[in-house]
């Protein structure tokens, strides 16, 4: 069975009926036990108090924020060199999710800076590339809307999440790209290297990434069914139209 067969929206939509349930039930479940976990039952840091806790929260969305524009490259690049409607439409529907986890890490990242770093906001380069990208998500978002014909909003998006696709890189490793600025370099992958997280906190962090990573692709299937709903309506009204 070719992978592509799944770019039916037939197909998919069959598939995803059946996968969907399973991933709800497994997001409901890995963020119910990682939030309770990483914010009733670990320690106080012992420089930063009970304020590290809000990692739970930042870390998850920002990574998942990267990554939904990553999914949304991808989807895009399919759209443009295979032509798959339901490529597009996924793209379209995970915009809105990514949007929304890019606006939680940067008020979780402002509630937690501030008393680490005495400011809300800083324009250091991992922040000021995380803000653009939010930005991008709100064009990319305002740009669907823009545009009548669905061929040609897919086409012109697509571009768009091509050249976004700078500052999502840029949001992962400006850490790297620039000695300076207030923000830390990722400490998740550093267990057992100097200055690692403690695995009190690794392990609840760990289930919270799991579960916004299947909160996502929830979300994204539930969207692009929707998406997939909208397109054969307009399709029958236009049909109804000419009839």
């Amino acid at each position: 069975m070719s992978v592509w067969e799944y770019a039916n929206p037939k197909r998919f939509m069959q598939v995803s009926a059946r996968v969907l349930p399973v991933v709800v039930g497994l997001t409901v479940v890995s963020l119910v036990t990682g939030l309770i976990w990483g914010f009733f039952f670990t320690p106080d840091d012992f420089r930063q108090g009970s304020t590290v806790k809000i990692i739970f929260l930042h870390v998850p969305t920002a990574m998942m924020a990267i990554n939904a524009w990553v999914m949304m490259l991808v989807a895009s690049l399919i759209w443009l060199i295979r032509r798959h409607h339901v490529s597009a439409l996924a793209a379209k529907a995970a915009a809105p999710v990514g949007l929304t986890f890019t606006l939680i890490a940067l008020v979780t990242g402002a509630l937690w800076g501030q008393p680490m770093w005495g400011t809300w906001w800083a324009w250091d380069p991992r922040l000021t590339a995380f803000l653009i990208l939010a930005l991008f998500y709100l064009g990319y978002i305002a740009l669907w809307q823009a545009v009548d014909d669905p061929d040609t909003a897919a086409d012109l998006t697509a571009v768009l999440c091509m050249v976004g696709s700078v500052f999502a890189v840029l949001s992962r490793y400006a850490v790297k790209f620039w000695n300076q600025g207030l923000h830390q370099d990722s400490t998740i992958l550093k267990v057992g290297e100097k200055d690692p997280i403690d695995v009190a906190y690794y392990v609840p962090l760990v289930v919270c990434i799991l579960g916004f990573v299947l909160l996502f692709v929830a979300l994204v299937l539930m969207r692009t069914r929707t998406e997939i709903r909208a397109r054969r309506l307009s399709a029958l009204l236009a049909q109804e139209r000419l009839a």
